[in-house]
């Protein structure tokens, strides 16, 4: 089977897999090369996957679909990491959570720069 991880900006995984194990609204399941045509809206959580030669990878993942379709099996997701391990990937996850937090933080201070300059504004009217 040919999986394809899709991100808005790239393709983080184009693989030739034995299987792939994810995890769906109604619990997880594993997909197999002879396995029926399949769809399934993920939840938050890991995907795991089997490469061509035997080595088990994981991916984090955030919401998304996962179409099965013949021999390829695509997953559509806003965010995913990639580690080797699940330790490794762990800190991936840290990492990023920890630059989303700070992009959230100056987001949300700039917004009350805005919306403190637009009431200045407008009692000065």
């Amino acid at each position: 089977m040919l999986l394809k991880v899709l991100l808005p900006k790239k393709v983080l995984v184009e693989e030739e897999v034995r299987k792939v194990v994810a995890e769906g609204k109604d619990g997880s399941f594993c997909l197999l090369p002879r396995h029926v045509d399949f769809v399934s809206a993920l939840v938050p959580g890991l995907l795991a996957y089997e490469t061509a030669v035997g080595k088990e990878c994981y991916l984090a993942i955030d919401e998304g679909i996962l179409v099965k379709c013949g021999a390829e099996v695509l997953v559509s997701t806003r965010n995913a990491a990639q580690g080797a391990d699940l330790g490794q990937l762990q800190t991936v996850i840290r990492e990023q959570f920890a630059e989303l937090d700070e992009r959230e933080r100056q987001t949300r201070s700039a917004l009350a720069k805005i919306e403190a300059d637009f009431v200045r504004r407008f009692m000065e009217l």
